[in-house]
This record gives C-alpha cells, sequence and structure tokens, in this order.
C-alpha cells in the first residue's frame, strides 16, 4: 500500500481509504459479518483511513465501523465522519449529533472531521453565524477533532471562496475522469494543494457508473491499450495520477472490489500515464457524455423520498436505456421498481415537493428528469400492467 503524506501535520494515509457507505448488504441490512472482515483484512493489507458520515444508512455505518475498529484496531487507523448542515438549525444541534457519532464509533476523537456536503458560500457563512466553526475549533484544541475539513460538491467558484474563508486542514471534493471540469474541477483541486491543503477525492468512479454499463466503444478504446485492465483501473489510475490528490475514497462493497483496488493502489504512482493513455480518456470521456441523459452517481442523497420513489434506481435504469442501447432496461424498471419491488417505487410516484432538489450532490432537476422517466420508460400501460403483476404475486404467495 502506498501512502501520501498530509503536508498539514505529516500523516502518512494510505492513497486508498476505505469509503463506508456502499458496504456489503444482506437482506437489505448491512451485512455485518461481512463488512468487519473486509475492514479487518484492509487494515491488515495497509489501508488506514476510514470515512464515514453521521447519515451514512441511518447511523448503521457509523456503528458498524465503530464495532470494526474494537479491539487494538482504532489506534491504526484514521477516522473521517461528517456533520451533515442541513440537521443543524442551531449549534445544539450540532453538539448532540457529534456526541452520538463519538459514542457510536467508540472513539474518544475523531482525526478528520468534516462540514458535508457544503455546495456553496453561504451555507459555510450560515454555519459561521450559528457558532459551529468556533465549537469545532474548541474541540479541536480539546484534542476531540484533530482535523477540520469539508466535502464539497458546488461550483469551482463557490469551492475556492470557502477554500479562503477559513484555514482548513484538508477538504473532499468529487473527482474523476469524467469531472475533471464539473465540481470542485481540476483548477480547484491544484488551487487547494497550492493553498496547501490537503485533498481527498471522493466518486472517483462515479458511483460505479464508470465500471458497469459502459458502451461498447468506451470498452474497445481501453482494450485497445491493454486487454487486460479493468475501467475501475482505468477510473482509480486516473485520479492517482495527479499528485495533488491525497487519498483517493471507494466504497468496496464486496471482497473481489477490495482486492483489485488493493492491488492497484500498490501500483499506482503521480505523474505516470503515458500521451497514449490519456488519450484513451478522452476518447472515453467524449463517448460516455454523448450519451448519458442524467449525470446521477447514484449516492442516495436524495432519498428517502416521501412519495416512495426510488430516484437513483429511475436513474440508473433511464441512464442504461441510452448509455447501453440496452433494450431490457425497461423491462428491468417495470420488474425492479414496479411489479417485483416491496412496494411501487417509480418515477410517476413523484408528487413535485422538491424534498430531493435541495439535496443532490449534482444539482439535477430531479423533479423534472422523473416527468421525463415516467414519460419515457412507463406508458399508458404500465400501471394496469403492474397492478396485474403484483395482484398475482400477491395471489401465489399466499
Amino acid at each position: 500500500m502506498k501512502t501520501r503524506v498530509n503536508v498539514k501535520n505529516g500523516d502518512a494515509l494510505s492513497i486508498l481509504g476505505f469509503g463506508c457507505m456502499r458496504l456489503p448488504t444482506k437482506n437489505g441490512s448491512i451485512d455485518e459479518t461481512r463488512s468487519i472482515q473486509m475492514i479487518h483484512d484492509a487494515i491488515e493489507r495497509g489501508v488506514n483511513y476510514f470515512d464515514t458520515a453521521y447519515i451514512y444508512q441511518n447511523g448503521k455505518s457509523e456503528l458498524l465501523l465503530g464495532r470494526a475498529l474494537a479491539g487494538g484496531y482504532r489506534d491504526r487507523v484514521k477516522i473521517a465522519t461528517k456533520l451533515p448542515p442541513f440537521l443543524v438549525g442551531k449549534l445544539e444541534n450540532a453538539k448532540k449529533i457529534f456526541a452520538t457519532e463519538l459514542q457510536r464509533l467508540q472513539t474518544d476523537h475523531i482525526d478528520y472531521y468534516l462540514l458535508h456536503m457544503l455546495t456553496d458560500k453561504p451555507g459555510y457563512d450560515r454555519l459561521v453565524s450559528l457558532g459551529v466553526v468556533e465549537w469545532l475549533e474548541e474541540l479541536k484544541a480539546q484534542g476531540k477533532i484533530r482535523n477540520i475539513g469539508f466535502s464539497f460538491h458546488g461550483s469551482r467558484t463557490d469551492f475556492e471562496l470557502i477554500l479562503k474563508a477559513y484555514p482548513w486542514d484538508f477538504c473532499q471534493i468529487q473527482y474523476n475522469y469524467m469531472d475533471e471540469n464539473n465540481q470542485a474541477t481540476k483548477a480547484g483541486l491544484q488551487t487547494a494543494a497550492a493553498m496547501g491543503i490537503p485533498v481527498i477525492v471522493m466518486e472517483p468512479l462515479r458511483g460505479g457508473k464508470l465500471v458497469t454499463h459502459l458502451p461498447e466503444l468506451v470498452m474497445k478504446a481501453f482494450q485497445s491499450y491493454d486487454k487486460n485492465r479493468s475501467p475501475a483501473e482505468w477510473a482509480l489510475r486516473w485520479v492517482w495520477n495527479h499528485p495533488e490528490v491525497n487519498v483517493v475514497l471507494s466504497g468496496m462493497s464486496d471482497e473481489t472490489q477490495m482486492e483489485e483496488n488493493i492491488r492497484i493502489a500498490g501500483e499506482a504512482e503521480p505523474d505516470s500515464l503515458c500521451v497514449e493513455e490519456l488519450d484513451v480518456f478522452r476518447t472515453v470521456r467524449k463517448e460516455i457524455s454523448e450519451k448519458t441523459k442524467i449525470p446521477c452517481t447514484g449516492c442516495g442523497y436524495c432519498m428517502p423520498c416521501p412519495a416512495g420513489v426510488n430516484i437513483p434506481g429511475c436513474f440508473s435504469c433511464y441512464n442504461d436505456k441510452y448509455l447501453m442501447q440496452d433494450k431490457s432496461a425497461r423491462r428491468r424498471y417495470f420488474q425492479s421498481l414496479g411489479a417485483l419491488s416491496a412496494k411501487p417505487a417509480v418515477a410517476s410516484r413523484c408528487r413535485q415537493c422538491g424534498k430531493c432538489e435541495s439535496h443532490c450532490p449534482q444539482k439535477i432537476a430531479i423533479r423534472k428528469e422523473l416527468k421525463t422517466v415516467s414519460r419515457e420508460m412507463e406508458g399508458v400501460l404500465y400501471k394496469p400492467l403492474v397492478a396485474i403483476v403484483r395482484k398475482m404475486m400477491r395471489i401465489k404467495s399466499n
């Protein structure tokens, strides 16, 4: 496992961080046995940065990580977790959340603490006005927080305004070969590095979208250079090629993913991609951009929907229809979101409340896009057919 040094404090951080948002599941819940074993195996292989958040899996992610790090593992790693600003209406809210996080994680301090998902400068200013930042400084003086940072989903302009508003210990941005010029952007990454602010990268695979269901021309472009290199390896190597990046978070949801990522992290070097490899990325970027309809990463921040819509699921099926020219996308939409799901979770259930849009890191016009998905994926006979199949399933189960 390679490491890169945090210039602020000298921490030698593993270039691969374990993102605990997409842990293995079983029957709809975190598979505790498998998840803990994966975390232990990752530590033994040199991973020393573990990222979670107060809201991940409704708190179960923090609880699981706390259990996994008991018995001596805690001292071998750095824990990163986050304070969700949208749940902080007053300082007392933040204090209660932090106390809960320490309890869940079974620790007396957080190594890397983030203001979660800042999107603009006014959002940061609101937290300052509530006394949140001053309180974080007090916690840092007490040793309960070692590093203060923020995660960001917004424009480059706001990213740089926030960077310059406080002497941050680190920051976290979405960055991958499809987002080089989106959100914080490459220029923002370089600005942070020039200011001496360590950068943690999230969504290097765009929630798996840069790994699965890629167009045939994309796969051919990758294989034209190296037939043995997977799309995941291409994407990770692209991010690690940037010397400004300290840690790349990967939400590893099974053992095979973890093994591959750890192997790549033992080989990747900054500034190591050649001209021909960078040309492959230009080809791939153009092809994916032309076919992706909705830039959803499947992060799930828009959920739960009050009307029961599976928003990421709807967007995934819709994107597959175009990205892969997948004729089975409508069938999957019918089955997984309508006929065979516990409750119908299709786009047409949207009540246009807009709650989802305030939490979307990608700033997707979700209500508008759900109307489009409903129009193209459902049709006149959709609801009657779903009702018939669901009725038949109930009869069969009885």
